[in-house]
């Protein structure tokens, strides 16, 4: 949604209309469920081609934000903490923690009959995402191999990667959590940089809340403890509530961070991290990665972008820690 007009929004709903199992605070609904369950919230209110038009804009310029303070930080290297969605992996293979060491990650342009392929909506966003030839982004195979070596060290069991695979969707491309990042908070100035990989979404290895906040602050010492004298950025990148929104819950999320409580935080059960909704875990990782550099959080702003009557669409969240 952060990808393409707030007019194409509902093109998603009739895939939201046939989930017969929407996930909202630990349990599934179908869409109708959901829709009655949640009628007096008055969410139709939210679907106007007014408020629609207004949160995109206010989303478009959360990102301009973003991307003019990592241009100021003027940073050396980054590490972006994302997740894969059959991108790279498949249902043979999923790591619950992995770190990409190779020399670069590649993006590769939608051919014409890649996106023909694909549902329509998810179609119009990948020319957002992917670029529009093909490039090589920059990685810092030595850092890499660094956090590997450290997170190891202290008890993760973290797979590598040197080279990417085509997974499901049958691209070896960098996968859209990475190449969101690389177009339009980096606009395509991309630093030499490590994916960091989390399994959110798959079950039965999913990292719990309370281990993705602990796998942050390992990072975060093996990046102090890494020799070389450079100013490194981490991107989190995903997240908040989707596919099915719930602003109260991103408040408890957003307030533990910025109050920096890591027990609140990391005390929230399993069955909230579902669906989209399980990217919030690359927050929690990246705010484990700031505890350890001591820096705090401030909230650029928050935008509940919903698409339709049951409450389906994506919360965005933008934030910066300082």
């Amino acid at each position: 949604m952060l990808s393409i007009g707030w007019e194409h929004w509902g093109d998603r709903v009739p895939f939201d209309r046939k989930n017969p199992a929407l996930p909202y605070r630990g349990m599934t609904y179908t869409f109708p469920e959901l829709a009655e369950l949640r009628k007096e919230e008055n969410i139709v209110q939210a679907l106007t081609p007014e408020e629609c038009a207004a949160r995109h804009a206010r989303c478009q310029a959360a990102i301009r934000e973003l991307a003019e303070t990592f241009e100021r930080a003027q940073i050396d290297v980054a590490v972006i903490i994302g997740n894969d969605q059959m991108e790279v992996f498949s249902a043979d293979h999923v790591p619950g923690l992995a770190v990409f060491w190779g020399p670069y990650m590649e993006g590769h342009p939608r051919t014409p009959e890649f996106l023909a392929k694909l549902d329509p909506a998810i179609a119009r966003a990948e020319l957002d995402r992917t670029p529009a030839k093909y490039t090589q982004y920059p990685c810092q195979p030595s850092l890499g191999e660094h956090i590997i070596a450290r997170t190891v060290s202290e008890g993760f069991d973290v797979s590598q990667m040197k080279k990417l695979a085509a997974g499901e969707i049958g691209v070896n491309s960098a996968p859209h959590a990475y190449g969101f990042v690389y177009r339009r908070v980096m606009r395509d100035k991309v630093p030499p940089h490590v994916p960091v990989f989390v399994n959110t979404f798959y079950p039965p290895n999913q990292p719990t809340a309370a281990r993705c906040f602990q796998f942050g602050r390992a990072i975060g010492r093996a990046i102090r403890s890494w020799p070389d004298d450079v100013r490194v950025a981490v991107i989190a990148s995903g997240g908040l509530s989707h596919f099915v929104i719930d602003e109260a819950f991103d408040e408890h999320v957003i307030q533990s961070m910025l109050a920096g409580n890591a027990p609140e935080l990391t005390g929230i059960g399993e069955d909230m991290f579902q669906s989209g909704t399980s990217e919030i875990k690359n927050w929690i990782a990246t705010a484990g990665v700031m505890a350890e550099a001591g820096l705090k959080m401030r909230m650029v702003d928050y935008v509940p972008c919903y698409r339709s009557e049951a409450g389906t669409g994506s919360a965005m969240g933008f934030a910066v820690w300082e």
